[in-house]
């Protein structure tokens, strides 16, 4: 339950929160590299650039992992090396193919067993293999990337810069699962699902695409909830209003969570998307027969703000138009870091 005076601690929660703090740096950096190139559809903002080729999509994405989970739980750093990358074809609307890596390591340490059979188990689990990539054996870090690709038909794909005034935001989360052991902001859906599960769920985003349910769409990533949701407004340019009495959430109690964790959260499985009201409906519905909680949570505007409210009290947790989080938005010559 959220507390009826807490939306101003949450909003503040979510803007001083790691997750979304180390996401500013993206702006200047994408200004030093960005290049116009016809056959480039979409890039810097979107979970995976969209590259035209041959009348089809391929998309392209990487991730890294942050060292605090390399060192406090290998395995699982790299089960979500795989993990973070499947997310990011799939928000997009894509399959993904393969995938290829970047292992750094020091010497003379067994850290690199655990990283690599996790990473081994989540593409099995998965069904996407990693087929190459390149190893540092003296480096004085421990450290996983990943780069994965992915295809699409060109009419099918998810943008994250898309959502349109009046449009309902959903967030859909596996709700069955657990606090990780080994990282509190964790949420583990998957590793005690079966392939056929963890594959069901990634294909329908695919077929959500195909199907044209939804105006825009992102992986709930490190930001959490209402952070991803931040930033997927502000590349469109768009506000909007969040009601958090209606955000998907487990047993806070029996798995020994506050609301306020919860929002922070990286779910094994969550996306949030954004649909006109005529195809709310159909969207739990499908969500529901993979196993996932969908709920509309809140209605995309114009302001360029985004604020949450429950039970008659409300915050502002960001103003895009001031502030942004990636500096990614339409208006980047306003933009300024949080």
């Amino acid at each position: 339950m959220v507390s009826d005076c807490s939306t101003t601690k949450i909003a503040q929660v979510v803007r001083e929160y790691e997750g979304v703090r180390r996401k500013h740096a993206i702006g200047e950096m994408v200004k030093a590299l960005r290049i116009d190139a016809p056959h480039v559809v979409a890039s810097f903002g979107e979970d995976a650039a969209v590259i035209e080729h041959n009348g089809e999509a391929l998309l392209l994405a990487a991730d890294g992992i942050w060292s605090r989970l390399m060192e406090a739980d290998p395995y699982w750093a790299g089960y979500c090396s795989v993990l973070v990358n499947v997310h990011d074809i799939a928000a997009m609307g894509g399959k993904p193919i393969a995938m290829v890596d970047v292992f750094s390591m020091p010497k003379n340490t067994h850290i690199h067993e655990q990283v690599v059979k996790g990473m081994h188990d989540a593409s099995a689990q998965f069904g996407v293999p990693i087929v190459g990539g390149h190893l540092h054996p003296d480096a004085p870090y421990s450290v996983i990337d990943v780069s994965i690709l992915g295809s699409a038909r060109l009419d099918s794909v998810i943008y994250s810069n898309t959502a349109q005034e009046g449009d309902c935001i959903i967030a859909a989360i596996d709700l069955v699962g657990r606090v990780h052991p080994s990282c509190a902001l964790n949420w583990d859906s998957v590793t005690m699902k079966s392939a056929a599960q963890v594959r069901a769920q990634i294909a329908l985003l695919e077929e959500i695409g195909r199907d044209h349910l939804v105006t825009a769409g992102k992986d709930i990533s490190n930001p959490g909830l209402i952070g991803t949701i931040g930033m997927l407004l502000e590349v469109s340019g768009k506000g909007a209003e969040l009601d958090l009495g209606r955000v998907p959430k487990p047993d806070l109690a029996a798995n020994h969570m506050t609301f306020e964790q919860w929002v922070k959260m990286y779910p094994g499985m969550g996306f949030v998307l954004t649909a006109r009201l005529e195809h709310v409906n159909e969207l739990v519905r499908r969500f529901a027969a993979v196993g996932m909680t969908a709920q509309a949570i809140g209605t995309v505007d114009t302001t360029r703000r985004l604020r949450i409210r429950y039970d008659g009290n409300e915050a502002e947790v960001f103003d895009f138009a001031e502030n942004g989080i990636t500096c990614l938005s339409p208006d980047e010559a306003s933009c300024r870091p949080q």
